[in-house]
């Protein structure tokens, strides 16, 4: 049984993340601001704000064999739109507090027999894509700090991030929510068809679990980002 944290664990993906960990029989420490709606004797949750400048986390007694990062925003909007505050807000929530909680518990990382990191990109860091710039920017500071913690934590601590495109959350719901909507997104990827939290979930956990990869960014997203 290996023990892990997962921010952003009540929705999406990183719900799904943390019911196929606890399948395995994995412990999982859950964060995010509202407690899912789950019950198992290996799940603890805690709440906690990560778009907050002022996050106060718990103390972990013990090893963590990894730590998955899930919160995000879908913030699109035009340019002329968008204000300072808005840009902050995105860096904030997907940046600053991937750093917050990595910084926290690296001593508990480094504790672990190969450890790992997994944070989300998004493929609107590394395709231009128009009403993206808010998120787009943050996510490519992800993709910036995935990189350089690799570098920095090598050869302990394993640091790796995956790049979908849309996929089918709660959080994407308003962009999806009719059949016209649902099939304009298909339609936009070379597979015509749009990303599964679980498709997602099993894909982080491969990449937690691989001891020979560091460093990367994963494009899972329909073949959008490669494809034409």
């Amino acid at each position: 049984m290996k023990k892990y944290v997962v921010a952003g664990c009540s929705s999406g993906i990183g719900l799904s993340i943390t019911k196929n960990l606890l399948e395995q029989g994995h412990q999982v420490i859950g964060m995010n601001r509202n407690s899912p709606d789950l019950s198992h004797d290996l799940f603890s949750f805690v709440s906690i704000d990560f778009g907050s400048q002022e996050i106060i986390l718990p103390e972990i007694v013990g090893s963590i064999d990894g730590i998955f990062y899930c919160p995000g925003s879908i913030q699109l909007r035009p340019f002329k739109n968008l204000k300072p505050i808005d840009f902050i807000n995105d860096f904030i929530l997907n940046v600053v507090g991937a750093s917050i909680l990595i910084k926290q518990y690296l001593p508990q990382l480094q504790l672990a027999n190969e450890p790992g990191i997994l944070l989300f990109s998004s493929v609107a860091a590394q395709t231009g894509m128009s009403f993206h710039s808010s998120i787009a920017t943050a996510k490519a500071g992800i993709e910036g700090l995935t990189r350089s913690l690799a570098a920095e934590f090598a050869p302990k601590i394993r640091v790796n991030a995956i790049a979908p495109s849309l996929t089918q959350t709660p959080l994407s719901d308003k962009f999806i929510n009719t059949p016209e909507k649902l099939n304009a997104s298909k339609e936009r990827h070379p597979l015509k068809n749009i990303g599964s939290a679980n498709d997602l979930a099993t894909c982080a956990i491969q990449i937690m679990n691989n001891n020979w990869m560091t460093g990367q960014i994963i494009a899972i997203d329909g073949g959008l980002s490669s494809i034409r």
